[in-house]
């Protein structure tokens, strides 16, 4: 299995390089980097497969540029706080959101089934087929659930 790549995006180079190194290991390489610009630079190199996002950046600043770009706007956003809870969470308008962790209660080994997980969901591509089956086959009344 080839390790994933993940963009650790924050407010502050310390909160940035904090969360890169809690992701990191043997199946994961981490970039930290700082704002939403730093998100969109960091994509012209290689496509991350998650994005790991500080809560508290995805609240307050906006993200136009990121929701525009062709690499991150197709790309599971994995939302994480230092200070918040889940059930504190302010409901985001933002799309991509695959799951939300608080860090002082993560361990790794959850950490890393969430990533691989948001990494594996499924991704819409604008313009590609939605289904690939080769037949469509319709359900009658009797069908098994």
């Amino acid at each position: 299995m080839s390790p994933l790549y993940v963009v650790c995006v924050a407010r502050h180079e310390y909160l940035a390089s904090h969360i890169a190194r809690f992701f990191e290991n043997d199946e994961v390489c981490t970039v930290g980097v700082v704002g939403v610009q730093g998100a969109v630079e960091s994509t012209r190199s290689c496509a991350p497969d998650v994005v790991v996002c500080e809560y508290e950046l995805l609240t307050t600043q906006p993200l136009d540029e990121w929701e525009c770009d062709e690499v991150l706007r197709n790309t599971p956003i994995v939302a994480v706080s230092l200070t918040r809870r889940s059930n504190e969470l302010v409901p985001l308008d933002c799309n991509g959101i695959a799951g939300f962790l608080y860090l002082p209660t993560l361990d790794s080994a959850n950490a890393r089934k969430l990533v691989r997980a948001a990494a594996s969901r499924p991704r819409f591509t604008p313009g590609a087929p939605t289904f690939t089956g080769i037949r469509s086959e319709s359900l009658s009344a009797d069908a098994p659930l």
